[in-house]
């Protein structure tokens, strides 16, 4: 079976709909797994609008690994625009098809992808996360299979953390460190994605945002003490379901 479309393939695909697509259409093309973001349940009234989805915790939930302030500037500013920006390219592309305006459109392309890919790693970074301290944080009581799976491929949960986290170190400016799995038999891969590009050829289970501003107001320039404490926030609880579900769902 050839390789799920490239982001840029799908987001070209999308610029050439006679309408501006909805978030739900947009997440059905570039996903296909369910109960991975549901962004189409976060849509205005408006068709083809996207909305900011909440946060599934307090701001403050997830201190002392993450300060509150960080947790709105990146959630209430961040994104928000990531958002803002991607209605606003959607908007515009409705109007360059009308006007069979084919230079715009190619030029829109990029911030559909960019904006759009923000806002979909975005909403699955909040579903990566749980309150500090809470039940789905712990892999051994939330994530059996999982952890299982992990333990067979990289021997041990300590190494599996230490190949994921030389990814995070290993990213070059800006990007996200994921872990997924890409076979019905249950294969897992961590892999990383530049700026805010997707996965788009695998179920992804969590990721971690290594852009600056996920980190610098609490770490500064030590974004390996930011990496390394991740870990005691991670949605194991989410991740198990992911997947569960996203198993399921390459088998149909």
């Amino acid at each position: 079976m050839a390789r799920l479309l490239s982001v840029f393939s799908i987001l070209s695909a999308l610029s050439f709909t006679v309408a501006a697509p909805s978030p739900s259409k947009l997440h059905a093309i570039t996903l296909g797994y369910r109960d991975i973001f549901e962004l189409s349940t976060h849509q205005s009234k408006r068709a083809g609008q996207f909305t900011l989805p909440p946060l599934p915790f307090a701001y403050d939930a997830l201190r002392p690994i993450i300060e509150t302030e960080i947790m709105r500037i990146h959630h209430d500013k961040h994104h928000k625009n990531y958002v803002t920006n991607l209605n606003a390219a959607l908007a515009n592309q409705t109007a360059a098809i009308e006007t069979k305006n084919i230079p715009t459109l190619v030029e829109l392309q990029e911030k559909v992808r960019f904006n759009g890919g923000g806002h979909i790693n975005h909403s699955l970074f909040w579903k990566s996360l749980a309150p500090y301290g809470s039940k789905a944080t712990d892999i051994t009581i939330s994530a059996p299979s999982l952890r299982a799976a992990i333990e067979k491929q990289w021997g041990s949960l300590p190494s599996f953390m230490n190949d994921f986290n030389n990814t995070l170190m290993n990213i070059e400016g800006s990007g996200w460190g994921w872990l997924t799995t890409t076979q019905p038999e249950g294969k897992l891969s961590i892999i990383s994605t530049k700026n805010q590009d997707p996965v788009t050829d695998a179920v992804p289970l969590f990721g971690v945002d290594m852009w600056e501003h996920a980190y610098y107001l609490q770490y500064q320039n030590n974004k390996a003490s930011y990496a390394s404490g991740i870990w005691k926030v991670i949605n194991w609880q989410g991740a198990e379901a992911r997947y569960r579900n996203g198993l399921e769902d390459l088998k149909l």
